[in-house]
């Protein structure tokens, strides 16, 4: 019995031996290994706040620079299955959450090179299976620990959402995330539930990015067609889903005309009906009309003497937000509404895509907010735009739960701590499984120190040291150890834990994949080679096996 435990104890280190020595090999016994090593290689330098940029350049020439994952997954054509069903799971993160989507590429990375190690050393697939969800339970188990604050207790809010600012935008990320911060926090319902729908977001060319605001209104993407652009001192807002005119749809649309005398009645008809349904909307106070639908001249003509601003809207679905925050019925006829919208002011402002109608309240009582983005170029732009969309993401997760780990690698660290010593208490083959488990957590805070220019081993023997004395909070900063609590960094315990759940589930999928067969219509299956330079590749080209 004491030999056997003994055997079990070192069985650990013959597994770091086993990946020392597998390092210099080339070909893989688990297939997806590859695919997914390529794929992490391409996100590597984009994990942490001082990740860096990708230029994607699509096959119609257009060239976008971002450092989000998700953009970047989707711009890539993988033919691979592993890499397939890996992007899938990054980009469900990114929806679900609006962060984590590189953390869960690099810890299927991770725990996918360590599998391959265990197989190698002899353990079955089915172990390693056995012993990676062991670990993924008892990691979420440790996970509420560790958790250091809640959005509530924070001084300053904004700190909860650096993380998802910092990985879309490199310029002014403080101050955007104040910004998203100030616009979440005051666009709250009166019971302090956060409604997302409630924010927008527009862009407007020009200036920096440091000359972003936030206004109390909504805007539109639209532009008014008659002569009245502004309304000013308060405004009664209509929403129509038809055309502005005497158009019904249980009429034709083409009028059949065969006297001179049918042409006249048929344009004093189409004037008389335009006045009367204008002059309906005036009499009941209305000054501003949004449309998603044609506008008929002779209707505008009519609008405009009544002192009605009309506005033609591009999209449907900003017109129903409005509807839902004004909380007014978008009619289908145009007809004076029962209740009609009201506001403190509506005026036109030049945005990124053309022109847009802001429609603005006191900053008290306004039922929405916009967070207007300056900048010099169209990729900044659309940075921080996508910086200011996955921030809102991530105050909504936190409205859920408001709990805080502690950021910069030191929940990693500390989880790998707490594995670790779980593994070193097991006997059998789910020790070395959890332990592999672990190593795979250490590798992160390791990508965060290269990407900001840190020797990954020197800094790594240092918080080891820290985590091992019971200091969990010490994480990977731009110059050394920081204390993460001190230096205001957390990740969001919510995002943490799906992100981790994500990873866990593609890779104890793909851990028990030995082979890949494609089938053809010619009614030959193929599959990868198991060695050569094509293995690397996320283009897999298999090599054809008769179906005999």
């Amino acid at each position: 019995m004491a030999d056997r435990n003994s055997s079990a104890m070192d069985l650990p280190k013959v597994m770091d031996q086993k990946i020392k020595c597998l390092s210099k090999q080339k070909k893989s016994l688990l297939g997806s290994v590859a695919a997914i090593k390529t794929l992490a290689g391409i996100l590597r330098g984009c994990y942490g706040p001082c990740g860096r940029l990708k230029f994607l350049v699509s096959s119609q020439g257009k060239t976008v620079c971002t450092g989000y994952a998700a953009t970047i997954l989707g711009a890539l054509e993988l033919e691979h299955p592993a890499a397939q069903l890996l992007r899938e799971a990054a980009q469900t993160q990114a929806e679900n959450s609006g962060d984590g989507t590189t953390f869960v590429v690099l810890l299927v990375d991770a725990l996918l090179e360590q599998a391959e190690a265990m197989v190698q050393a002899g353990l079955p697939h089915s172990r390693v299976r056995e012993a990676y969800a062991m670990a993924t339970d008892e990691a979420l188990k440790i996970l509420p620990t560790l958790v250091v604050c809640s959005l509530d207790s924070l001084a300053d809010p904004a700190l909860a959402l650096r993380s998802a600012v910092y990985t879309h935008s490199l310029s002014h990320p403080e101050y955007l995330a104040k910004l998203v911060s100030q616009a979440c926090q005051d666009s709250r319902d009166p019971d302090g539930s956060f409604n997302p729908e409630r924010l927008a977001v527009c862009s407007v060319p020009g200036a920096g990015l440091g000359d972003s605001s936030l206004i109390p209104g909504f805007a539109v993407y639209g532009a008014p067609c008659g002569k009245i652009t502004v309304v000013l001192g308060g405004a009664k807002v209509a929403l129509y889903s038809c055309p502005f005119g005497p158009v019904s749809p249980h009429t034709p649309s083409n009028a059949h005309l065969t006297s001179p005398e049918d042409l006249i009645n048929y344009k004093n008809g189409e004037e008389r009906m335009s006045s009367m349904l204008v002059t309906q909307l005036a009499s009941k106070g209305i000054n501003v009309v949004v449309v998603w639908g044609q506008i008929n001249e002779i209707s505008l003509l009519h609008a405009d003497q009544h002192g009605i601003m009309v506005v033609q809207a591009k999209s449907k679905r900003q017109v129903v937000q409005l509807s839902q925050i004004m909380g007014i019925t978008m009619l289908p006829f145009l007809m004076p509404p029962l209740v009609t919208g009201q506001c403190l002011k509506v005026y036109t402002k030049e945005m990124a895509l053309g022109l847009a109608v802001v429609f603005e309240w006191d900053y008290l009582y306004a039922p929405a907010f916009t967070v207007i983005l300056r900048g010099s170029t169209n990729e900044g732009l659309k940075g921080a735009e996508q910086a200011v969309h996955h921030a809102i993401k991530a105050y909504a997760q936190l409205s859920q739960d408001p709990r805080l780990l502690p950021g910069a690698g030191a929940t990693e660290l500390a989880l790998a701590k707490e594995l670790s010593e779980l593994a070193s208490q097991l006997e059998g083959p789910n020790g070395p499984g959890i332990h592999a488990f672990a190593r795979a957590l250490r590798s992160l805070p390791v990508i965060l120190a290269e990407n900001a220019g840190i020797q990954g081993a020197d800094i790594m023997a240092q918080l080891q040291g820290h985590h091992q004395a019971g200091n969990t909070v010490m994480g990977v900063g731009d110059e050394g150890s920081i204390n993460v609590t001190q230096e205001g960094i957390f990740d969001p315990f919510i995002v943490k834990t799906r992100g981790l759940r994500v990873a866990a589930d593609v890779v104890l999928e793909l851990v028990t994949v030995d082979d890949i067969l494609i089938a053809k219509k010619s009614g030959e299956f193929i599959h990868p080679k198991e060695s050569g330079s094509e293995s690397n590749n996320l283009k897999h080209h298999p090599t054809s096996l008769n179906n005999n």
